[in-house]
């Protein structure tokens, strides 16, 4: 038994892949696809999620990569100064260094609970100090996020080099290409980032491991490790002076302590990530932080603690690394010797390249945040192609490698600005968590007081430490950029906020405006040709009781006068042609007067009607002027009135022309579709690439096959939802889809239905009727599905 067919007069519903396949995608879109792969619909970005292991991988590869520079930023301060003293006094600075890491961890412990929706010490001076203040802690991080890249990035290309001599030349551009490749792998998508990262965080774990195992061995068997004989390119090594501090003194000794303090880096990744971990999101996130603090400190520890026994002295061009001459010196000659020191330069290379991937999720978390406050450019919200903020990574991606050129890609130049801007962001986070404390009266009020009061202090004492001894060498730059980011953040929030009262005030009250008792309808031509044919037919449309004036501004006798012939020639009398003389070649300021003059008695709206090529790529743009833009920004400075630009795209035109041509294969088979006057229903056919595929939920009848008078029970996922406004009738109407087509679902004599929004899947049951001459669902018995549960229940 065959369905019968709808009656002719009623409209049909289309597919999303029928209209799909008459909207050809663009090349710049096509390579975007081809090199990021397809694109991530927005259901997806629950699937984006990470475990503990993983996200310990990406979240925190770049504090436990830090281990393998700290010990050596400390040694390259106290050396010098202290001589053979150094080596006593690293392991002790590496000690007070882990007590403050124990208080800073169990303090993000508590941001983690208290702030769960990521941001970190951004979020909490927000939430406890104002939005001000807040931009203190987010022009640091910004820095912070940055710097982590360079240094990251710098110290991975030194432990390549370390093991391969001959890349040595070049730290600059082995530094590029390391970023560029980050960038592209963190803009195909969070999961695909954590499964690349993986793999190299738990080599280099498991090298570290080797290295800690054999070298406790070593000293079992023989009471020590082998002092590194002297080496030209060193630092000089003198026996040392007397005292508590063996001739270092206490500036020098607070100087490697806060160089040192580049271990701590990172820190804070976490709490600005929460939302990327799995349910239940705040207790993983606690529980990878605090094995992230503990694998850092036993790492830091580690390292120090050989580099003590064995003498270790840095180059003063920072290759051979530390940690790479500890490698030589406890695994020592031989086949197997040589299979441990080079898995542990190798995995600290991709570690340290690969921890900048930290800033990589942080940084565009971060920003998306300071943007919704409206400090930052709105953009930096937007999810990209692959549900990453991709224009965080942009913007991140330039300037990091910017540093990394200026500063030669040297981890010592990096490192007094790196641990400072840190320090920041850790000073704020324990203010702000003990003003929290301060207002929440509770059982543990004191000890969290207590906690997150000596976090503060002792963040705010090595900042302190950081600025005074580090300021010649490069820590004034931060004392500097820190508040030119804080006044432009703020400036940036006072113009969001002053265009904003702009937009609000009186919106309401224009809109209940009675119309203005003219209307007047002006088109632009420079030419008679298909750009002024559309721009004429819409002008017809939209001036249907008024008079269409065509007009043309002459700069040019002889082109004016060709105009006027052709126009006669045309032949349409509805369309006489006025030439208006603009002597001094302002069209954008002729057009000015010419509205400001039909516009002058206050009851007339002008509309400008404005014919436009549409031009793609460098060179189309360099053929042809952008006066329609000009003229456009000129008008919309003018009361009552308005513009509207007909674009024309002349390269699709000649791309179909070149398709019909004999010997050439037809439109549709090289990329681009010519639309049809008057599109017929077709069959269904795949939802067009990168469009959420509408999955049909059990039970129901495809969206395709519903005829009207048929009893039905459908599904599918709220694609439309139409707002009704207080002044009309109650009615809400939803449009839901599946891959076979659409169907309104009318509500009527209600405003609005709860729960019922774009994304979600409805299941609806009733006959299938006719509202605005489209088959729709009049007041159906309906039901609310979870995207997650219909695919499931679609699945199975």
């Amino acid at each position: 038994m065959t369905t019968p067919a709808d009656p002719a007069w009623i409209r049909p519903q289309r597919s999303l892949s029928d209209v799909a396949q008459e909207l050809p995608e663009t090349l710049a879109y096509r390579l975007k696809r081809r090199l990021l792969g397809a694109p991530l619909v927005s259901d997806s970005l629950g699937e984006q999620r990470l475990g503990k292991p993983t996200a310990l991988a990406v979240l925190s590869s770049d504090v436990m990569s830090s281990a393998a520079y700290a010990t050596e930023s400390i040694l390259l301060i106290l050396i010098p100064a202290a001589g053979l003293g150094a080596f006593a006094l690293v392991t002790p600075v590496t000690a007070a260094l882990l007590v403050v890491l124990g208080v800073v961890c169990l303090c993000y412990r508590q941001v983690v609970s208290a702030y769960p929706v990521s941001g970190g010490s951004y979020v909490v001076s927000r939430e406890n100090f104002g939005n001000r203040t807040a931009q203190i802690p987010g022009a640091a991080l910004l820095c912070s996020y940055v710097l982590t890249v360079a240094v990251s990035i710098a110290a991975g290309v030194a432990a390549v080099s370390s093991a391969i001599p001959a890349l040595r030349p070049y730290p600059v551009e082995l530094s590029v290409l390391f970023v560029l490749l980050l960038a592209y792998g963190n803009l195909r998508g969070l999961k695909e980032a954590g499964r690349v990262f993986a793999v190299p965080t738990y080599w280099f774990l498991a090298s570290m491991a080797a290295l800690a195992v054999t070298g406790v061995a070593r000293v079992a068997a023989h009471g020590g490790l082998p002092h590194q004989p002297p080496a030209a390119g060193t630092l000089p090594l003198h026996p040392g002076g007397p005292g508590l501090l063996l001739g270092a003194g206490a500036f020098v000794f607070l100087k490697g302590f806060a160089n040192g303090g580049s271990a701590m880096t990172g820190m804070e990744a976490i709490s600005n990530a929460v939302p990327v971990f799995r349910d239940p999101q705040v207790k993983n996130a606690r529980t990878t932080l605090v094995l992230m603090a503990t694998v850092l400190g036993s790492l830091f520890l580690t390292v120090s603690i050989f580099a003590a026994l064995s003498h270790t002295v840095p180059f003063r061009s920072g290759t051979p690394t530390v940690l790479s001459e500890l490698g030589r010196s406890v695994f020592g000659s031989g086949a197997s010797g040589s299979i441990g020191y080079y898995s542990l330069q190798f995995s600290t290379a991709l570690i340290l390249i690969l921890g900048a991937n930290t800033s990589f999720n942080g940084f565009p978390l971060l920003v998306s945040f300071i943007a919704e406050d409206a400090y930052l450019p709105r953009p930096l919200t937007k999810r990209g192609h692959r549900l990453a903020y991709s224009n965080g990574i942009g913007v991140l991606t330039l300037v990091s490698l910017l540093l990394l050129v200026v500063t030669r890609a040297r981890v010592a130049s990096l490192i007094p600005l790196y641990g400072c801007t840190v320090f920041v962001g850790f000073t704020m986070a324990g203010a702000g968590m003990t003003r929290y404390h301060m207002t929440r009266p509770g059982p543990h009020q004191k000890r969290n007081l207590a906690l997150n009061g000596l976090a503060f202090v002792a963040s705010a004492v090595v900042t302190g430490i950081f600025v005074v001894t580090e300021f010649s060498a490069g820590a004034w730059l931060v004392v500097v950029v820190i508040p030119l980011l804080v006044l432009t953040l703020s400036r940036t929030h006072r113009r969001y906020q002053g265009e904003k009262e702009v937009l609000a005030s009186g919106a309401a009250a224009r809109v209940q405006e009675p119309r203005l008792r003219n209307q007047a309808v002006v088109v632009l031509v420079d030419g008679l040709d298909l750009a002024t044919t559309r721009a004429l037919r819409l002008a017809r449309s939209i001036g249907l009781d008024s008079e269409v004036r065509v007009v043309h501004f002459m700069v040019d006798q002889v082109r004016a006068d060709a105009l006027r012939e052709a126009w006669v020639a045309f032949g349409v009398e509805k369309f006489p042609l006025q030439v208006i003389e603009c002597p001094d070649r302002r069209i954008a300021r002729a057009a000015g007067e010419l509205a400001r003059d039909l516009a002058a008695d206050g009851e007339t709206q002008v509309v400008f009607v404005l014919p436009r090529r549409v031009d793609h790529g460098l060179v189309n743009r360099v053929l042809h002027d952008r006066t329609a833009e000009r003229i456009v920004d000129a008008l919309s400075r003018i009361h009552n009135v308005s513009a509207t630009v007909v674009p024309l795209d002349v390269q699709a035109s000649l791309r179909r022309r070149a398709s019909q041509r004999p010997g050439r294969p037809p439109l549709a088979a090289t990329g681009a579709a010519e639309p049809s006057a008057s599109p017929q229903p077709t069959a269904a056919q795949p939802v067009a690439p990168g469009r959420s595929v509408a999955v049909r939920l059990p039970g129901t009848v495809p969206l395709g096959e519903v005829r009207h008078r048929q009893r039905v029970s459908v599904g599918g996922k709220v694609r439309t939802v139409q707002v009704q406004p207080w002044a009309g009738v109650p009615t809400f109407e939803c449009t839901i889809v599946d891959a076979t087509g659409a169907l309104t679902i009318v509500f009527l004599g209600r405003r609005s239905v709860a729960g019922i929004k774009p994304g979600m899947y409805l299941r609806a049951e009733g006959t299938v009727g006719v509202h605005r001459d489209r088959l729709a669902m009049l007041n159906p018995v309906y039901e609310l599905v979870g995207a997650e549960v219909a695919r499931r229940s679609s699945a199975g």
